[in-house]
């Protein structure tokens, strides 16, 4: 399948375009759970958790994707990410989907970690990622995925509705972004 373009006339953002503005990758589909849930990813999903740092090195904000309602789960605030291919590793897949919804050149990033939540034959992986020194980088929503993607200061993630695997995670993804206490 190729690409299909976006309609240039507006619709509503309740609901799914009538085909989506991506590529299918062969990773793309539904896994059934263990724990009860269905995920996407047949060989697992990653996004990428890309922070900007102050002088100090301290993380100040992060890239942060708002889903589509119609979307899984829609309406809620997340990373950019999404299924990862056959043959790719997780940070891999991050970067590539990062580029896809969010408009991020991946070499404008530097993987500093990683962090998965892994269920048996199903995994996600959270790739932490800093911007290059002196690379500008100016994240958008470049599908119909998105209703927005922007830089959100890390104190203003508690104020949004944030998507709830992302949620339940985010206290120690912080931490590691933040690297480790100096008490």
């Amino acid at each position: 399948m190729g690409l299909v373009t976006i309609p240039t006339a507006p619709r509503d953002p309740d609901e799914p375009p009538t085909r989506l503005p991506r590529h299918l990758q062969p990773g793309d589909g539904w896994v059934e759970c263990a724990c009860g849930r269905r995920h996407w990813g047949l060989f697992g999903a990653a996004g990428l958790l890309l922070a900007r740092r102050d002088g100090t090195g301290r993380p100040t904000d992060v890239v942060l994707q708002h889903r589509a309602p119609w979307s899984d789960q829609g309406g809620t605030w997340g990373v950019p990410g999404g299924a990862v291919g056959p043959d790719e590793t997780a940070a891999q897949g991050a970067l590539r989907e990062a580029e896809e919804e969010a408009g991020i050149d991946p070499a404008a990033v530097r993987v500093v970690g990683e962090r998965v939540l892994d269920h048996g034959p199903w995994r996600y992986t959270t790739v932490l990622a800093e911007v290059v020194d002196g690379t500008p980088v100016e994240p958008r929503a470049t599908d119909a995925e998105s209703i927005e993607v922007r830089w959100v200061p890390v104190d203003d993630l508690a104020g949004l509705d944030l998507l709830p695997a992302f949620a339940d995670a985010w206290p120690g993804l912080r931490a590691l972004l933040e690297g480790p206490s100096e008490d």
